[in-house]
């Protein structure tokens, strides 16, 4: 089946013993134990799982083409799930333009635990073959990165893995299974918070993990997310799943309406540089071509100007609210730099804008007033 389809029925027979069209909500907590006992496969207790969260898991190996798929509270608790299923003394390989949060997880959290870890410009991939050493066990691939939209060839730095026996694993949060498979290029992982387009809305918290292949890999980290705890609750993955009903025709729109907005950008006076995979400009417009069959929402872009100069600009927008977060059906944008805080690399005149499904015309008539 096609993604439209798959997103709309792929969670209708999945634990759910009704004959509703909708999936009812499982809120207990707790289940009936047979008088014999409890055997393999009973359900339990909802931490150990849920038939909402079963139906939403399925949603998401069939939309990634995977084989298994654990879902959490949010997306750093996924990857944290992915980094706790390696061990103290492990090496992993990640881009220096990394979601800050994960970069955060690593050095505050990972590092003091065990972990050795090489930020690195990873659009190179020489570059990523001289960091692999004797105890490198895992790659992490964000393609477009966050901010700066940097493009990884996903096929090729899985290839460079394999020969090595190491893991890839691939943050697709931005472009989603619609634009982007990259367990059908070769990562053995994919991980999402699925707080952004999964959720569309910008009113439910989630994480997953998504495996091409179930194994031992796959068991760590449902051992983790069952024993560790951080779960979705029953109705964030109902809401998760409902809203994934609509995934494949919301980031239509959002692809539709960035590609508008970064060619205004391009041509506007007042901004020196738009990074945005869908433009020949951008410096990975042809991996991503080859790997992407959509551009995505989110463009990043540099003011003509200092912090000062994009502080005000994004204060001047009046459709565009300023909010951190991004895959919403409203359109938001934000001082990257601030946000990130503490170690942050970002450009002091960088604007991050998370393009919504708004009218293009009304977005345009926005930023050009903004812009000034």
């Amino acid at each position: 089946m096609h993604k439209e389809t798959e997103a709309i029925h792929a969670a209708m027979d999945v634990a759910n013993d009704t004959v509703d069209i909708v999936p009812p909500v499982h809120r207990s907590t707790v289940y009936e134990i047979d008088k014999e006992g409890r055997s393999e496969g009973d359900w339990h207790y909802t931490r150990l799982e849920n038939p909402n969260r079963v139906q939403w898991e399925h949603v998401l190996k069939v939309l990634e083409e995977g084989e298994a798929a654990a879902a959490f509270s949010s997306g750093v608790a996924a990857a944290s799930a992915v980094l706790r299923s390696l061990s103290p003394g492990d090496h992993i390989i990640i881009p220096r333009d990394v979601y800050a949060g994960n970069r955060r997880l690593v050095n505050e959290l990972m590092k003091p635990w065990g972990l050795q870890a090489d930020f690195i410009d990873m659009t190179d991939l020489e570059n990523i073959q001289n960091h692999i050493n004797e105890h490198t066990r895992l790659i992490w691939v964000e393609t477009p990165s966050n901010p700066m939209m940097n493009i990884m060839d996903i096929e090729a730095i899985s290839t460079l893995a394999r020969d090595r026996d190491v893991i890839v694993c691939v943050d697709n949060t931005w472009p989603t299974p619609v634009n982007q498979l990259p367990l059908k290029l070769g990562a053995d992982l994919v991980v999402h918070s699925t707080t952004k387009y999964f959720g569309g809305h910008s009113d439910i918290l989630g994480g997953a993990v998504v495996a091409r292949e179930k194994g031992p890999l796959f068991d760590k980290i449902r051992l983790i997310q069952q024993i560790g705890g951080a779960v979705p609750s029953p109705d964030d993955c109902w809401m998760l799943a409902r809203s994934t009903r609509t995934l494949s025709y919301r980031m239509r729109g959002h692809n539709e309406n960035a590609k508008a907005l970064a060619r205004f950008l391009e041509d506007h006076s007042r901004v020196n540089n738009v990074f945005y995979p869908g433009l020949a400009s951008n410096g990975g417009h042809e991996i991503a071509r080859k790997q992407m069959s959509g551009y995505g929402g989110m463009i990043s872009f540099l003011i003509d100007g200092d912090r000062g100069q994009a502080m005000d600009t994004v204060g001047r927008a009046r459709l565009i609210s300023r909010a951190t977060s991004l895959g919403g059906v409203e359109t938001t944008w934000e001082h990257r730099r601030s946000s990130e805080g503490a170690g942050s690399e970002t450009p002091e005149n960088l604007i991050r804008i998370s393009v919504g499904l708004e009218h293009h015309e009304d977005l345009l008539e926005d930023l050009e007033r903004a812009l000034g």
